[in-house]
């Protein structure tokens, strides 16, 4: 008799040419058109595993070695399932499993408990060996902006720098806060190139001791420092000429929108200019991925715009600016995936293969989310004033010319220590 994942897929699978395999014999789904993938199951009740709760099942199954592939890989596995309509296929028992999550989310959105510190470590305390397998030579953990096409990745991250620079308007002497400094290399690069003072803050303890080091190397300590400190409890009473936010929103939470966009306001200074670089998704999710809650953001939520503006107005900010790069982070996310991978021995050696399977996974469905669920980056430029920055763009665009020069002459990286 058929697996039930088997009589899911007969439903699911009209494009494509997918072929399962295992325990239960040999079986294909599609019309033979477009991707192909071949997969085997070890274990029977893998297949029932991942039938009855795929968003989660099927991630872990794969991460325990249950599920090989024959042809292809995780992304295009997930790639072909997208690539044909889903609503169909709903059973009961997904219809049930969603509606708790719904419930569980709500509850979890109303608790007001501050888990951040313990929701950063979990990702980011990850040993520093780990994201030296994939990221550029800068550390750039958050979307490059390929602009031109085709650039490399390092290129790309710098392009993502020069692009949030020419829109924050930095001049020389000013104070800039960056709330989320990651490893530290946006910091150092607004120094350097802008001539500014930067505080970055961090709830990693692992990314402060990195960043630290490298502005150390640098010769930058007395203009970029670094703090672990909570946003939420910066004092009111320190000001700052700009603020610069990269892939960190997507860790505030849903329930914390009002208080993030509150502080910005509190700590910007009048003539102030803040850049907000994130995440965003086409329509609000009713609970986050799954796999991603427990394995690798906890506590994180993908915004839509529809619930980052209501925020921003009751903060008192004011939009000046709003661009949207569709692509760019599908493009980042197959580089990463890519360059981990061609070093998936050094990961299992960190870790183990269970882990490097997990992070596949993790890599893989981050990418799709931007190929196939109309994911994007979203750069919001705010001001405290209608008239802080230029009615037009151009002064974007003339300022990252300026900036290539200084990228074309500034003295090469050095190599994190570990």
């Amino acid at each position: 008799m058929a697996s039930s994942l088997r009589r899911l897929l007969a439903k699911i699978i009209k494009k494509g040419r997918l072929t399962v395999s295992g325990p239960a014999g040999s079986q294909v789904f599609g019309d033979g058109g477009g991707r192909t993938v071949a997969i085997r199951f070890t274990h029977a009740e893998a297949e029932e595993e991942v039938a009855s709760d795929p968003q989660l099942k099927l991630a872990e199954v794969y991460m325990d070695g249950r599920l090989l592939f024959e042809e292809g890989d995780i992304y295009e596995l997930l790639a072909i399932v997208k690539d044909n309509t889903l609503s169909e296929a709903l059973t009961p028992g997904m219809i049930w499993r969603g509606l708790l999550r719904i419930a569980g989310a709500r509850i979890r959105h109303g608790v007001p408990i501050n888990r951040n510190q313990r929701n950063v470590a979990h990702h980011y305390d990850l040993s520093a060996k780990l994201f030296n397998l994939f990221l550029d030579e800068d550390w750039q953990y958050s979307c490059g902006y390929f602009n031109p096409p085709g650039i490399s990745l390092y290129e790309a991250q710098v392009a993502k720098k020069r692009h949030i620079a020419a829109k924050l308007l930095a001049e020389p002497g000013q104070k800039v806060l960056e709330i989320g400094s990651g490893w530290g290399g946006m910091a150092m690069y607004l120094a350097e190139s802008s001539g500014v003072d930067v505080t970055g803050i961090t709830l990693s303890q692992e990314q402060l001791r990195v960043s630290r080091d490298r502005a150390q190397k640098r010769g930058l300590s007395d203009r970029v420092r670094f703090e672990l400190q909570d946003y939420y409890y910066l004092p009111a009473s320190t000001k700052y000429d700009r603020i610069v936010s990269v892939g960190m929103f997507e860790h505030v939470g849903r329930l914390n929108f009002g208080r993030y966009f509150r502080k910005a306001y509190e700590v910007l200074d009048e003539d102030g200019v803040m850049v907000l670089h994130s995440i965003g998704q086409p329509y609000p999710a009713r609970y986050n991925s799954p796999f991603i809650e427990k394995y690798i953001f906890p506590g994180g939520y993908i915004p839509s715009l529809a619930e980052v503006m209501p925020a921003v107005e009751r903060s008192g900010l004011l939009v000046s600016d709003i661009e949207i790069l569709p692509m760019h982070y599908a493009h980042t996310l197959r580089h990463w995936r890519e360059r981990f991978l061609a070093r998936r021995e050094e990961a299992a050696s960190i870790y183990d293969e269970r882990f490097v399977r997990m992070w596949e996974f993790y890599l893989a469905g981050s990418e799709m989310a931007f190929t196939h669920e109309n994911f994007f980056i979203f750069q919001m430029q705010l001001t405290r004033k209608r008239m802080t920055v230029p009615d037009n763009r151009d002064y974007i665009t003339e300022r990252e010319e300026r900036l290539k020069s200084f990228d074309a002459t500034r003295p090469p990286l050095e190599p994190v220590t570990f």
